[in-house]
């Protein structure tokens, strides 16, 4: 009995000090989410989401910005690398309206009086203009000069007339960027939103009263409640919004005050509602494959939710053009207003 109670003693010991068997080797994988050169965030998966089909191959052209729709229904935008502006109409026919000298067009505005207003860029030269000129592409004018120091990079109209324009100055750590008014008639620029790293897209809300920027170079996008043209209103100063990931550039807003945000780098085009929460995605065709990464503006055409989405390939293929629908039909756009 001694005997059989020293060996269960002796087994129950030597299973005490028995070594635990090692955990199983665990090993990240990737899943259809995260194999894509661009993964969606998280947080933006669950939202609304289509995709867009092509409308326009552009054999030739390398950078696409600035679609802006004319009165007659033709679509304008830029041609970056080879510094023109073109037109194309509804069935597909192109043409150039003008090409510039020294610096590239980036966004596109059209005043009710059917002049082209452009900001123009010289990234390199670290640059730029504001030109406008007619609808024949004649009577280049230079609204804000080369001298004055600015990168504009997008432009947009409010209902009196003047002129908004984004300035892509400055890096994320040196801030030297914002957002501008130019009134009407005016040639010279007064700052509404300061410090910002390399400001992109610039919109307003269908009512004017609110301004809406996005900083490339942070990742951000602002939201402005205007006490006039040029002043904020107190405590009206907003991050609405934090990207993850390349990088929010231009930006336009529909009727019920949503905004659409083209991600440059992710083919893709962000949307908000009007409090600056996502709502919804529109995703360019063979994102997955690398393909189409290079979103970079859209326009919608008025009287209707047609989103015209203008990208580069990046991989030796063509521009494209894309088309897809909003929530809402366009907002009304100072070129369209009037009589």
């Amino acid at each position: 009995m001694i005997a059989v109670r020293m060996l269960v003693t002796g087994l129950i010991a030597g299973a005490a000090i028995m070594p635990a068997a090692a955990p199983a080797q665990q090993a990240l994988t990737y899943d259809a989410q995260t194999r894509t050169p661009v993964p969606i965030p998280p947080g933006e998966r669950g939202v609304q989401t289509v995709t867009a089909v092509p409308w326009l191959e552009l054999p030739g052209v390398r950078d696409l910005e600035g679609p802006a729709f004319e009165r007659d229904g033709n679509l304008l935008f830029s041609d970056v690398a080879g510094r023109r502006v073109l037109r194309v109409t509804p069935d597909k026919r192109v043409s150039t309206v003008v090409t510039l000298q020294g610096l590239g067009p980036g966004g596109l505005a059209i005043h009710r009086d059917g002049r082209i207003f452009i900001a123009a860029i010289d990234i390199p030269g670290e640059k730029g203009a504001i030109l406008s000129i007619r609808p024949d592409g004649s009577g280049l004018t230079t609204i804000i000069p080369a001298s004055a120091g600015f990168m504009p990079n997008d432009v947009v109209f409010d209902a009196e007339g003047g002129l908004y324009f984004s300035d892509f100055r400055g890096t994320a750590t040196e801030p030297k960027g914002g957002i501008y008014y130019v009134a009407p008639n005016a040639k010279t620029a007064t700052v509404v939103l300061p410090n910002i790293a390399m400001a992109n897209g610039v919109a307003l809300s269908p009512d004017g009263k609110t301004l809406w920027a996005t900083e490339f170079g942070r990742n951000a996008l602002y939201r402005v409640l205007l006490a006039d043209a040029t002043h904020p209103a107190p405590l009206g100063t907003a991050l609405a919004y934090r990207f993850t990931g390349p990088a929010p550039d231009s930006l336009r807003t529909d009727r019920d005050g949503n905004l659409y945000v083209a991600l440059y780098g992710q083919g893709r085009v962000l949307a908000f509602g009007r409090n600056g929460v996502p709502i919804g995605q529109v995703l360019l065709p063979d994102r997955d494959a690398g393909h189409n990464l290079g979103s970079t503006n859209s326009a919608i055409r008025p009287g209707s939710t047609d989103l015209y989405i203008v990208t580069s390939d990046g991989t030796g293929q063509p521009a494209r053009i894309l088309r897809s629908r909003t929530f809402a039909p366009a907002a009304m756009p100072y070129s369209h207003s009037g009589g």
